[in-house]
């Protein structure tokens, strides 16, 4: 994700006692103030099982103008709180009365005592002011802390693709779905399946669960391109194996970093942009597919073992997928 120049990503990990384990992941799309100015953006719903607050505004006016917050399904409303916070207190906004905080999740529940409520205000603000540029920590972080892909520890994963014209495509993801798990086009669900957890399973029902893909680009595209390029993260969700369960909210939000696509706040005068044409976006729709799959299994395959008294969900083994993947 942070392969894209100005993206910077923050994590906050929620680790106490035997019960809590979940955590807030954040996006920023630059360093500036985004509220004064704000980046194209777009979303596309692959199934709407899911709390994506703000995404409607989204739609209307193709902006996005918050830090990006992912998190526990509960923890949406203080992530809300949190981001409306962290804008008013940004330098220039002292005018400012309406703030559309967008806030994604998944339900750690299966591992975390995501009734407890253990997120705060705080976390969240520690989690967007921590963001910083350079290798993103990958697996059991953040929001990916208590989550669980295909019945194995997930969690946080990213990847990037450059495309010819020089371009590159960023794809974070917050996995926490089901399906039948391929890896590279092996059927590694055939081979190699999870253990059962101890105590009550945390594995989700077979499907359910849900994912959340962060996509970035510096491309000059606007809102109608980037829902396209949104669209196909979640298509690429289907080369790992998801099943896009009734219970599976699958979501993906994308933006442009490019200065050419951004809105200032409160202009109204006519600008000239120079705009990557429709018949252009085909290898950034490539990239998306294939960064979007990397992502998914480096949330795997970065991810450590994790274990509450609700159950325990195992890392998948490397040194056993390793040979059935070059079978």
């Amino acid at each position: 994700m942070t392969d894209v120049a100005g993206v910077r990503v923050g994590h906050t990990t929620i680790v106490r006692g035997d019960d809590v384990r979940t955590g807030v992941t954040a996006i920023l799309p630059h360093e500036g103030n985004l509220f004064q100015d704000k980046v194209a953006g777009a979303v596309f719903v692959g199934n709407a099982f899911g709390k994506l607050a703000g995404s409607t505004q989204v739609e209307e006016l193709g902006t996005i103008e918050t830090p990006i917050v992912l998190t526990n399904t509960l923890a949406v409303g203080v992530a809300i709180d949190a981001v409306v916070r962290y804008t008013l207190t940004q330098p220039g906004n002292e005018q400012v009365r309406s703030v559309n905080a967008l806030v994604g999740e998944t339900n750690d529940g299966g591992l975390n005592d995501i009734r407890a409520l253990p997120v705060t205000t705080a976390d969240v603000v520690n989690a967007i002011r921590g963001a910083s540029a350079g290798a993103v920590p990958e697996g059991s972080v953040g929001a990916g802390t208590g989550t669980v892909c295909f019945g194995w520890k997930c969690g946080i994963g990213t990847s990037s693709r450059r495309v010819p014209a020089g371009y590159t495509v960023g794809v974070l993801a917050q996995t926490n779905f089901g399906g039948n798990l391929t890896i590279g086009g092996a059927p590694m669900w055939r081979m190699l399946q999870p253990p059962r957890a101890g105590g009550r399973d945390a594995t989700p029902a077979p499907g359910d669960g849900s994912c959340m893909i962060v996509v970035a680009t510096d491309a000059p595209i606007d809102a109608r391109d980037l829902g396209r390029l949104a669209a196909r993260a979640v298509f690429g969700l289907a080369r790992t194996g998801s099943s896009y369960s009734n219970g599976s909210g699958d979501f993906a939000i994308a933006f442009s970093t490019s200065p050419e696509m951004r809105s200032r706040f409160g202009a109204t005068g006519v600008r000239t942009r120079q705009i990557l044409p429709p018949d252009a976006m085909s290898p950034l729709f490539e990239a998306a597919l294939e960064a979007t799959e990397e992502a998914v299994y480096n949330s795997l395959l970065q991810a450590t073992n994790v274990e509450s008294k609700f159950g325990r969900a195992e890392a998948i083994p490397i040194d056993r997928v390793r040979p059935l993947i070059a079978r």
